[in-house]
């Protein structure tokens, strides 16, 4: 959706973009700062596989701080991202037909990634009912012999759903059952966060932390999104073997990059209650105004910055083309096409009848595009059923 917003505003059609997954902030001073002294100082060759040292003290000492956990260096895998973070992880341990639970809606490269790497991704819908989160019962259903990892993304994308610490308490006694199963934690929104007090799940069960692996990086809480820098904490095996994989890839991350990271982790992160504050007041903005457009309906996320809006109302209106709205597809070409606005079908994320809303755009940008939004959905009121 975003490259054919893209394409569409080269066309000189006025798009307004609510479809990106990146903050829309600047990377803060000091970051970029650190990033031109490394580039002034000759910090521009090959580093360590694994991150140079002084990243992944940082990281390090990032856990120590944030959660209490302890972690040596040696445990620390830096990677272009956290997707690829993901990905090696997967690669790495992953055996052919092995399988994977993902609790849905989730990110729309979790269950490539686990095919690409030869497993099966095993899909668990979880209700609005329930805030979007995976219910023990349906974990408990859903673990087979061959059931390899259990992938938890919260706060979450697309829906901003965060687990408390009682209901990552609750999936931890039932993996307790299973010692089989791995915990792979994405933990790459920790910092964005409103109503919910973020906490990890090794943090809330300790013991399982032989088997957890926490996937986190830069791009989201300090608007380092290009600069592609994500880290995985985990056991020392996996973590090895993820870094065999990143030598024959792609060796490491930009030494740049690393250096600026140091900085993002280590450094002064004031900033952050700045975007959270910012993101708040833009999350309730939106959240009010899809309360005007007839036939959507969303919860409240209580982190990250999107917002998950049901368009199950709409399914089998017709619009003023003469066209029938079949699928959230539909409903977000539609919007698109019609009245300029970009956003992402939830079918993406495996959830229909949705769409995602990121509200990582300016207040002017969310007010031009919730009023095009509202008349999208009057208009399709107006046009009446099929």
């Amino acid at each position: 959706m975003t490259a054919k917003a893209l394409a569409l505003r080269e066309q000189g059609v006025d798009i307004i973009t609510l479809s990106q997954g990146e903050p829309d902030f600047d990377t803060p001073e000091a970051i970029r700062t650190a990033g031109i002294a490394a580039i002034h100082g000759g910090k521009t060759r090959y580093t360590p596989v694994a991150g140079v040292k002084g990243l992944r003290e940082a990281i390090r000492d990032k856990f120590r701080r944030d959660s209490g956990l302890d972690y040596d260096i040696d445990q620390i895998s830096v990677g272009c991202g956290a997707k690829q973070v993901v990905f090696n992880a997967l690669f790495a341990s992953l055996d052919p037909l092995d399988e994977v639970i993902i609790p849905t809606p989730c990110w729309v490269s979790y269950p490539d990634m686990v095919r690409l790497a030869g497993g099966e991704p095993v899909l668990v819908a979880c209700e609005e009912v329930h805030g979007f989160k995976l219910q023990p019962r349906d974990l408990q259903a859903a673990i087979t012999p061959r059931t390899k990892w259990f992938m938890l993304n919260s706060p979450n994308n697309p829906t901003g759903a965060v687990y408390s610490r009682s209901e990552l308490g609750a999936l931890a006694e039932v993996l307790r059952d299973h010692p089989h199963v791995h915990v792979l934690a994405d933990d790459i929104y920790e910092k964005l966060v409103y109503d919910v007090p973020f906490v990890t799940m090794a943090e809330v069960a300790p013991d399982l932390l032989p088997r957890t692996l926490i996937v986190n990086g830069v791009s989201k809480s300090s608007a380092m999104t290009g600069w592609r820098l994500g880290y995985g904490v985990g056991p020392r095996p996996l973590i090895q073997a993820m870094n065999t994989i990143t030598s024959q890839t792609s060796s490491h991350t930009s030494s740049i990059s690393q250096h600026a990271a140091i900085e993002a982790i280590a450094g002064d992160q004031s900033y952050v209650a700045d975007f959270v504050a910012d993101f708040r007041a833009r999350r309730d903005f939106v959240v009010e105004r899809i309360a005007q457009a007839p036939g959507l309906n969303c919860s409240v996320p209580d982190g990250a910055f999107y917002i998950f809006v049901s368009c199950a109302e709409l399914i089998g209106r017709v619009t003023r083309k003469g066209k029938t709205i079949e699928s959230d597809a539909d409903f977000a070409m539609y919007l698109l096409e019609d009245f300029g606005v970009a956003v992402v079908p939830g079918s993406g994320f495996m959830a229909s009848p949705y769409v995602r809303i990121s509200f990582a755009a300016s207040l002017s940008e969310l007010r031009q595009a919730c009023d095009r939004l509202v008349l999208a959905c009057q208009a399709l009121s107006q046009g009446g059923a099929r």
